[in-house]
């Protein structure tokens, strides 16, 4: 595969070389009604793969065109949209000028509310690229307009408008995601399907979900997010999809640079650089950002390094091919665990010196696109993944003092790869106007894990081993070939209806060492599953007014039996053969919509059932104990989620000259409980049989709300936000006093707030500043039962931080 992506780099800069001066082109200038230049304007040519913005002028320019006729259509948002017919000779070279006429709101690849002072998360549309969004609740996270810490990743403040989203606040780095929905752990965001420009960037959605790559979000565009309702277009997952969508490249200029460097508490560095651009029928980008720093604990350390690299070029008008490589390498240290007194004592102390992780992740893509009419146009993606997950340290409970022993050593090394082939297309049946998305997928994933290895004395990162073998090798595979189809029926202008299913297979397979007792191995004997799944789902909207809806969509979902559901913790536990993949749905009611340019808003009620829930309970064989994992029970979260963001400036004033104020409420009720969960304890070696019916589920608070304001006036502007998070419990027993290891109790009720700012100035330059955690609050969202605890894992306290960039 390496090999394979390394020739077809080779031959794409190698086209490359063609693309300057290629055969006719169409230029032009962009103004609106009052003669001022069209920054930005998307200009594109129907029915191709061709298309540009204008620059700082409101000039255009498209190269490299065959002769032929063109339909030129002109976008720009709060004007209409204008489009003109020409025929183009072979060599000519065509000049059209456009100008725009205002209109309050233009629909254009996202839905968003154009307004003075609103700053909030925009909609996706019915359709965009390849994909129905129709009749779902999602959110899209344009974070050019929100005002947070971009170089650290602060999830906290990325996604504070965004209602019901649960963070775990461990990872003061950066470096890892941990965000839920809707009562679902968020354990590395695994139950979300994560993605980065439409394709996967974990070691493996069915086996090992969990991301423990991120993209800077200094070069994310978007974060597109579609709850339980994506799992018929993307994946089975119960929480749904989150794709990071990248920068692409400037199609406004030959070469745009930018440069962004941050400071702050802790030794903090960041600098992230990026250029980008397009000439003719070649477009282009690259990023590169080093990020390092103390962190706020003791014995915290980071260093990062994020490279990426994109080109696309377009071979005729209809056919583009594109190419992407990523590649992140880590260096942290870990500061451990706490007791329940440590923290109270000190959040910031730590334990352990000794622990560190590091993830290098290599991700390279291929993909092209092609425009079969106007009606019809088909996408292909190959991708893979080649990386490591390394961590070395003294991780016993934190109650047991580091008497510098040889530290343990774990690692995986994964090698996946996967294609994807979707289609869409509008069509007419008994004159109703409708539009099918289809596709297929391939996914291959191996893991090759290693554990329990015996380390060296020191504390510094090393991975060698000081003597013998891993006692634990073993080895999994992952076959997924599925196939989905989903259509929209539009009834009328104002109502739809979606209607779809999702065909799946899968093949895992593990085997490999499980233990070394005595000098002899213990093998696991080597198993195989397969198993065939088919989801259904639909859903309806309906179009109160045009700027305004009613969506419901039902859709299945399931959790794939994972690697660590199959891997017994001891040699006496058992696994249940007939072990089966958690199934349920999601199902949701909303209205959202806009009100002028002053008002945006999306209420909406969810139910989530999740059946089949995986857990161990004791039995007894021969007299003999052991633990059993089987499907043991259900849950059902269920609550109300509102987002609400309100312009006053706008809703009372024409032409404000004080500047604008934007406020927004982010809110989430949910009741996540569990209805029937078995449960064993053993008495006098007999079992009392028990159930967790009636208890919330773990990591499930019942209450996430964030508030906040911006104030901004010409270049300036400035957001305070407030989140308060309600308690919940680490364990699903739901014990509210904690054990002496601090894995398990109660982890309680929080509030922060953060201050953002920025100014741009000069038009090329830009001052950001930051305080994270203002009160400087001590809290924590997590009770870790493994690494990097175990025990409490304490949340940054206050964070300051100064960034100052350019762009040409």
């Amino acid at each position: 595969m390496k090999n394979t992506y390394i020739i077809c780099l080779s031959i794409w800069i190698g086209i490359a070389g063609q693309a300057f001066g290629q055969k006719a082109s169409i230029k032009g200038q962009v103004n609106t009604i009052k003669n001022e230049p069209a920054i930005g304007a998307n200009v594109i040519l129907k029915g191709t793969v061709r298309g540009v913005q204008t620059n700082s002028k409101g000039e255009y320019l498209l190269k490299g065109l065959a002769s032929g006729n063109y339909t030129i259509e002109v976008s720009y948002l709060g004007f209409k949209t204008k489009s003109f017919t020409i025929e183009l000779a072979e060599n000519e070279n065509s000049t059209n000028n456009f100008q725009l006429e205002e209109e309050g709101l233009t629909l254009g690849e996202v839905t968003f509310l154009t307004s003075r002072g609103i700053r909030g998360n925009e909609t996706l549309t019915e359709t965009k690229d390849f994909s129905i969004y129709a009749g779902k609740k999602n959110e899209v996270i344009k974070l050019d307009n929100i005002n947070a810490n971009l170089a650290m990743n602060n999830s906290r403040q990325i996604f504070g408008r965004t209602p019901g989203i649960s963070v775990w606040e461990n990872d003061g780095s950066g470096i890892q995601l941990g965000v839920a929905s809707r009562g679902l752990s968020p354990n590395r965001s695994w139950e979300f399907n994560v993605r980065m420009n439409g394709y996967d960037i974990t070691p493996d959605p069915m086996g090992y979900p969990e991301a423990y790559y991120t993209p800077p979000m200094e070069v994310v565009d978007r974060i597109e997010i579609v709850r339980g309702a994506s799992s018929l277009q993307y994946g089975p997952q119960f929480g749904g999809l989150m794709n990071f969508i990248l920068r692409k490249p400037d199609i406004s200029t030959r070469l745009t640079f930018e440069s962004q460097n941050t400071v702050g508490s802790n030794g903090l560095f960041s600098t992230f650089n990026y250029i980008g651009g397009t000439e003719g029928r070649l477009s282009y980008t690259a990023y590169y950002q080093k990020r390092l720093g103390n962190g706020w604990r003791d014995n915290g350390y980071f260093n990062t390094d994020h490279a990426h690299l994109e080109w696309s070029y377009a071979l005729t008008k209809k056919f583009k091919l594109s190419t992407e490589i990523t590649y992140m390498t880590t260096k942290s240290q870990q500061a451990g665990g706490l007791g329940d007194a440590q923290f109270h004592q000190n959040p910031r102390q730590s334990l352990r010196s000794r622990n560190w992780f590091n993830t290098p992740w290599l991700i390279p893509s291929i993909s092209a696109e092609y425009i079969l009419n106007d009606k019809t146009k088909l996408s292909w993606k190959t991708f893979g993944t080649f990386a490591e997950r390394n961590s070395v340290g003294f991780v016993k409970a934190i109650n047991i003092p580091d008497d510098s022993s040889n530290r343990q050593v774990d690692r995986d090394y994964y090698k996946t790869y996967g294609t994807e082939l979707r289609i869409l297309t509008d069509y007419k049946l008994f004159g109703i106007n409708n539009t099918l998305a289809t596709g297929l997928r391939y996914f291959k994933g191996q893991i090759d894990r290693k554990q329990l290895g015996k380390g060296d004395t020191g504390s510094e990162m090393n991975y060698d081993l000081a003597e013998g073998l891993y006692p634990r090798d073993l080895d999994y595979r992952n076959i997924n070939r599925a196939a989905f189809a989903e259509n929209i029926f539009r009834i009328n202008k104002k109502l739809l209806f979606t209607t779809g299913l999702r065909v799946e297979n899968i093949n895992s397979q593990m085997e490999g060492r499980f233990n070394i007792v005595n000098g002899q191995s213990i093998n696991l004997s080597p198993a195989t599953r397969q198993r065939n799944f088919l989801l259904l789902g639909a859903g309806a909207e309906y179009h109160i007014i045009p700027r305004s809806e009613i969506y419901s969509n039902f859709s299945e979902a399931y959790r794939p039996v994972l690697i660590s559901d199959l891997t017994p913790p001891a040699t006496t536990d058992v696994i249940d053969q007939t072990l089966k993949d958690a199934k349920g749905y999601n199902f949701d009611i909303g209205y959202r919509g806009k009100m002028s340019n002053f008002l945006n808003f999306d209420i909406n009620y969810f139910n989530l059932q999740y059946n089949n829930r995986i857990g161990t309970i004791t039995q007894i064989s021969n007299g003999q104990s052991y633990q059993f994992r089987t499907n043991l029970g259900r849950s059902v979260s269920k609550g109300l989620e509102a987002y609400i963001e309100f312009d006053p400036v706008s809703a009372f004033m024409t032409s404000p000259k004080a500047g604008n104020l934007s406020i927004f409420a982010s809110l989430a009720f949910i009741d996540a409980t569990y209805k029937d969960f078995k449960t064993t304890t053993i008495n006098n070696g007999q079992i009392i049989t028990g159930n967790l019916a009636g208890n919330r589920v773990e990591n499930a608070s019942a209450q996430i709300n964030r508030f906040g304001a911006t104030f901004a006036k010409k270049g300036f502007s400035i957001t305070w936000q407030l989140s308060s998070v309600g308690e919940t419990f680490a364990d699903a027993a739901n014990n509210r006093i904690s054990n002496t290891a601090a894995t398990t109790g109660l982890i309680p009720a929080y509030q922060v707030q953060d201050l953002s700012a920025s100014l741009k100035f000069l038009k090329n330059y830009n001052l950001k500043a930051g305080v994270n955690n203002l009160m400087n609050e001590h809290y924590f969202t997590r009770r870790s039962g493994g690494y990097p605890g175990p025990g409490i894992l304490p949340s940054d306290g206050r964070i300051v931080n100064i960034s100052g960039g350019v762009k040409f």
